[in-house]
């Protein structure tokens, strides 16, 4: 992996000065962990394995990881394990770099475990494919996993070419989800140089969390019942509206062109 580095290396990139402009009217997010895939083997082995070689302790408890960002895990993971965290907010986060700098080595020597030991959910491919065809739409995600990890994943099962993993969201940032999905939003305005508003925004995801962060961040919001919350706690956390699963393509095609209001196939 080379010399490990002494800040966080997963950082959002600058956007470009030169804005890539298109016919772009719908920004749809996804979630990647219980919403298009399960590779939860394969993180906690690599979350284990980053965790002992930062800590120099095994990992004997792993706190709860639905909808959590992967530093906050990190963090969690210290206190329920005993271990103390940095003196200060500078040693803090050069602990947290150097995690990342570990999570990421340990997703790559694992890489093709992510499609022997885990696999995509039903219609995941279909679903993407299908929105990534629709015309004007633009996807991306919205993730609590570092970026090389997320797409790492999505490259394990032929995803990542359906997305612009530069205007996404994920762990490596210190914020809510909520305020990533609103940074997700800006970085595709300035990149595709249109107003990328609320009723454009669809995030697609399990969780109640992840409701709650699209009506947080402005976003319409589909949850899929594939996660381990219930339908009727992703309707009560906000959800605009809940599918048992991503199998029935037309279904998510006509969710999305309802909520944003533009028919199915336009």
């Amino acid at each position: 992996m080379g010399e490990r580095p002494r800040g966080c290396t997963h950082a959002p990139l600058p956007v470009p000065r030169r804005r890539r402009r298109c016919a772009i009217h719908r920004l749809v997010l996804w979630n990647i962990d219980l919403t298009l895939m399960d590779v939860a083997r394969v993180s906690r082995d690599a979350y284990a394995d980053a965790f002992r070689r930062v800590t120099g302790r095994p990992l004997v408890s792993l706190p709860q990881v639905v909808a959590r960002s992967d530093s906050e895990i990190f963090f969690e993971s210290l206190a329920l394990n005993d271990v103390p965290t940095g003196s200060d907010e500078t040693a803090n986060a050069e602990l947290l770099a150097r995690y990342f700098w570990e999570l990421e080595a340990a997703f790559t020597a694992r890489r093709d475990q992510l499609s022997e030991l885990g696999g995509l959910l039903p219609g995941a491919t279909d679903a993407v494919s299908r929105v990534a065809a629709l015309p004007g739409v633009v996807q991306s995600v919205l993730t609590g996993s570092i970026k090389p990890n997320a797409a790492a994943k999505l490259r394990a099962f032929g995803l990542d070419r359906y997305f612009d993993l530069a205007i996404g969201g994920y762990g490596s940032d210190a914020f809510p989800r909520g305020s990533l999905l609103l940074g997700c939003r800006t970085l595709a305005a300035e990149k595709y140089g249109v107003q990328v508003t609320a009723e454009m925004t669809v995030y697609i995801a399990d969780s109640c969390r992840d409701m709650e962060a699209a009506g947080l961040g402005g976003a319409r919001s589909i949850a899929v019942g594939t996660g381990r919350d219930t339908v009727a706690d992703l309707r009560a956390a906000g959800a605009d509206l809940v599918l048992p699963d991503l199998s029935d393509t037309e279904a998510v095609v006509a969710a999305i062109g309802r909520l944003t209001g533009v028919p199915a196939g336009r």
